[in-house]
This record gives C-alpha cells, structure tokens and sequence, in this order.
C-alpha cells in the first residue's frame, strides 16, 4: 500500500504542490466504477490526516457501494479556469488516483464510511513559467517522477 506519506518522501515537492491545490479548495470531484463497469462522477470531500488521503461516503450513497464492489478510484482537485491575460497565475489542477481502503465507519459527522486511499498516481498539470507550454508531472511508486511538456 501507498499512503500519502509515502508520496511526501517520495516526491517532496510534487506532493506539496498537489496538496496545496487539494487543500485551497473544499469540494473535490471523484470518478468511480458502476456495477455495469460504466463511470460514475461524484462530488466528495478529502482530507489528508495523518500521513493519509482520506475520504468519506454517507450511507447507502452510490459512490460507497462503487469503491466496496471496486476499490478503483480517480479524484480531481476544484479546478479554477486560467485568467486571459494572465495564464502565468494559473495555479494548476492536480488528480491522485488508485484504490480506496475501507476503514470503517466516520468517527465525526454524519454516519457513513471511511476510505483510506492507496496510492497509485499523482498528477500535476500547470504551465511553465512562460506560459508557452502546458506541463504535465506525474509520479507512480513503480516508475517515479515523469514529465511532459505540450505546446
């Protein structure tokens, strides 16, 4: 399992910037799989606690159900469009993807389930300092820290 600290040795600086855009913005969007394999789109709410992602689903909520039958999940941070004329402020958007752990039920709020998240993708899309090219940075445990550049 891949816990969010693991990313933070990993890859120090990815992870802060990926985390800072999770934490700027309360809401969070995550896609899960239906039954019949199809995506299903929610809104969510994540934190990271204690060297953890972490995530809740209220009873009987569909997205629950999905990550109980299929762990596999992608979740997207609030997304803020560019500024014309000002795309070099562009904070960027950033995804973790991978595979939800049951933790048991929430132990603050309204009942529901805890998910944990093991990590298996972090991305970080933002443009250069020029804001000429559109730059992708993306880390897995199995092959690190990659990077691509787009005009």
């Amino acid at each position: 399992m891949t816990a969010w600290q693991d990313v933070e040795r990993a890859v120090p600086e990815l992870a802060h910037r990926v985390r800072t855009l999770f934490d700027a913005h309360r809401h969070k969007t995550i896609a899960t799989l239906r039954a019949d394999g199809s995506p299903r789109i929610s809104g969510i709410e994540a934190v990271f606690e204690g060297g953890e992602l972490v995530f809740g689903s209220m009873p009987n909520a569909r997205k629950g159900a999905d990550l109980r039958r299929d762990p596999r999940f992608a979740l997207h941070s609030a997304t803020v469009d560019p500024i014309e004329g000002g795309e070099a402020l562009w904070p960027g958007e950033a995804k973790i993807s991978g595979r939800a752990i049951a933790a048991g039920p929430l132990s603050e709020g309204p009942d529901g389930d805890l998910f944990r998240a093991d990590v298996a993708e972090v991305v970080y899309t933002h443009l250069n300092d020029e804001a000429t090219m559109l730059v992708v940075e993306w880390w897995t445990p199995a092959y690190g820290l990659r990077r691509v550049e787009r005009e």
